[in-house]
């Protein structure tokens, strides 16, 4: 018997998107799901068609509790944005996500030293962040901000960012937390990527060029500062036309290639995947792929997540 999908449950950026009036547009890309794309064409057709869950993991969890904490401390004035409220924080920010995901329960088994274990990794990556930014000279414009725009091509780009800074010149800043370690040689313009394309949104929803994208790991405590300039974020419109382009080919053949290698260890569906020996579910039908937000009349119209 084929399992039944799950019901669709909306995203957060689906949740918060607006209607496109009057236009027919191609379908949405957020950078998790262009990222899938580029590293699997199998996973991204496991997450966006077939849309099979996935049990939380204490590093995915880690990373939302610390980027919440980082959103929150700014609620507070200056002077009280210290590493010792930040770690107070962590509890209490811990119990409301509970409330809110209750799966995230399900991620230790009872054991105390385990959750003990976890949350003083939690601790270290947050108090990590007060030794390459300080708090209480930053005051940002906006922090996670939802951000969208549609392509001439019709194609809707959508996301998350972090943290965008503005200087007192205008100068526009994208900072993105990771809780994970920086890249290693090679691997930059792969995490650039994501970055590029909240550049692109924000260039082409306010005009206004990014003068700077701040990816800060703190996983080992370095910072990644990159400045693009327009033919950086052309060049990226082009690429996520063609990531597009290949999701429909995808569609249409409906040949959703696996492509194995390392970073199959940590994929919740190798179990189901043909280069591992498994069989992938039956495709829910001829016309599946990442829900396009449709004119008012059919329906309203991604992050984390990074973005949805």
């Amino acid at each position: 018997m084929e399992p039944v999908p799950p019901p669709h449950v909306p995203s957060p950026a689906e949740r918060v998107s607006t209607p496109v009036d009057g236009v027919e547009v191609l379908g949405a890309l957020s950078p998790s799901r262009a990222g899938d794309f580029l590293t699997c064409p199998l996973l991204y057709r496991f997450r966006t068609i077939d849309r099979l869950p996935e049990p939380p993991s204490p590093d995915a969890a880690r990373g939302t509790l610390v980027h919440k904490v980082l959103e929150d401390l700014f609620d507070l004035p200056a002077p009280e944005r210290t590493p010792q409220r930040a770690t107070d924080m962590l509890a209490t920010t811990w119990e409301s996500l509970l409330e809110a995901e209750p799966g995230l329960s399900e991620l230790f088994t009872g054991d105390a030293d385990e959750v003990t274990a976890w949350m003083t990794s939690c601790r270290t990556v947050l108090e990590r962040w007060f030794t390459l930014e300080d708090p209480t000279r930053l005051e940002p414009a906006e922090r996670e901000l939802y951000v969208e725009t549609l392509l001439d091509s019709r194609l809707l780009l959508r996301g998350f960012v972090d943290r965008v800074d503005i200087a007192a010149d205008g100068a526009v800043r994208i900072v993105d937390y990771k809780t994970g370690r920086a890249p290693g040689v090679g691997f930059e313009q792969r995490a650039l990527f994501q970055m590029k394309f909240y550049a692109l949104v924000l260039w082409r929803t306010r005009e206004v060029l990014p003068a700077m994208l701040q990816l800060v790991y703190l996983g080992n405590g370095e910072i990644v500062r990159y400045s693009p300039d327009e033919d950086d974020l052309l060049a990226t419109e082009r690429k996520l036309q063609a990531i597009w382009e290949a999701i429909r080919a995808a569609q249409d053949s409906g040949q959703w290639l696996p492509n194995p290698g390392r970073l199959c260890d940590w994929c919740a569906h190798r179990a189901l995947c043909p280069a591992w020996g498994g069989t992938p579910p039956r495709l829910p039908g001829p016309n599946a792929t990442d829900p396009a937000p449709q004119p008012p009349s059919a329906a309203p119209s991604v992050h984390s997540g990074a973005a949805p």
